[in-house]
């Protein structure tokens, strides 16, 4: 299978790349390596894609240049499109919401209007589940009605899924959306919340504290996200929505504690007040998911921790 995972040097998205060309699928990833984090650390990610076995061609652009994005289609005869370029983050949205729409929402229109152009194509979304805002009942179930989003990250991912609808409807595109939840493990964004705690505890420092530790989330290792979207490319048929998760939750003190005892350190807490855009739960019902693509995530967050600190100390070792 010939597949375009955009955003592929990233975190999920290298992973991804990494999986599709273990099982001997042909992988072009399109990455535009941009600030939003270190360049460098999604170059090494690339690198070691285009080194792995038959090797993944990387293309560096951005999804927004319709020109580049065209060409790419017209040459590279693609079975299906992996999309995971996104600007992320709920909280760098609130600075910068313009930027979120152009991205997040044009420059998934140019991908899905390139899919048109080209019959035949799958189209799998990296939704976000943030999308169920501050939805009261949990847990969250993709038939919920979502209709108020509380940043603007979430309304443009719910805005991606939409439009990856209305051209489903209108061209027949067979299209997957994937709710993500706080994904975590080897390669997570530095500034990500699992990441950033190790960092201070290990580095003996305060770490920021939102909140009074109560709220929750369904944090799921990338390992078992990744076998959610390879299913989801492989069954990929109609319009579905899955949530991928780990369907528990553990509260930020409960986090805080276990990565304190993986650490071996006692955490030093920056106590601060509850950020907008943030929501007090997420939890997957990912009932749905195990039905329609066979999803079974077996990591808990104690041995998902384990192996990111190995995997931590190991990359600071190598940098």
């Amino acid at each position: 299978m010939k597949v375009l995972v955009t955003g592929g040097a990233g975190f999920i998205g290298s992973h991804l790349s990494e999986r599709l060309l273990a099982r001997g699928d042909e992988v072009t990833v399109l990455d535009n390596f941009n600030d939003f984090y270190d360049p460098a650390i999604k170059r090494r990610n690339a690198s070691a894609l285009a080194a792995a076995g038959q090797g993944a061609r990387i293309v560096e652009g951005d999804i927004r240049d319709q020109g580049l994005v065209q060409g790419l289609f017209d040459e590279g005869e693609f079975d299906a499109v992996a999309h995971l370029a996104a600007m992320a983050g709920v909280r760098p949205s609130l600075d910068d919401p313009l930027l979120y729409e152009e991205v997040n929402v044009r420059g998934t229109l140019i991908l899905l209007e390139q899919i048109r152009r080209h019959e035949g194509q799958r189209f799998v979304f990296a939704s976000s589940s943030s999308v169920y805002g501050g939805n009261d009942a949990v847990p969250f179930k993709e038939t919920d009605d979502i209709p108020r989003p509380v940043s603007p990250y979430a309304a443009t991912k719910r805005a991606g899924e939409l439009m990856a609808y209305t051209h489903h409807h209108l061209y027949g595109i067979p299209t997957t959306c994937l709710r993500f939840f706080t994904v975590y493990g080897p390669r997570q964004r530095p500034e990500m919340a699992i990441h950033k705690f190790v960092r201070a505890i290990l580095a003996g420092e305060p770490l920021p504290f939102f909140g009074d530790g109560s709220s929750r989330r369904d944090y799921t290792y990338v390992d078992d996200i990744v076998d959610g979207v390879v299913a989801a490319i492989d069954r990929c048929a109609g319009y579905e929505i899955y949530n991928l998760g780990e369907s528990a939750t553990t509260s930020l003190a409960e986090l805080v504690g276990l990565i304190g005892e993986v650490c071996g350190r006692e955490p030093v807490i920056d106590r601060r007040p509850v950020q907008p855009g943030d929501v007090e739960v997420t939890y997957a019902d990912v009932s749905k998911a195990r039905a329609g693509l066979g999803y079974d995530p077996k990591t808990t967050v104690r041995d998902g921790l384990e192996r990111f600190l190995a995997w931590y100390h190991s990359s600071r070792r190598q940098a």
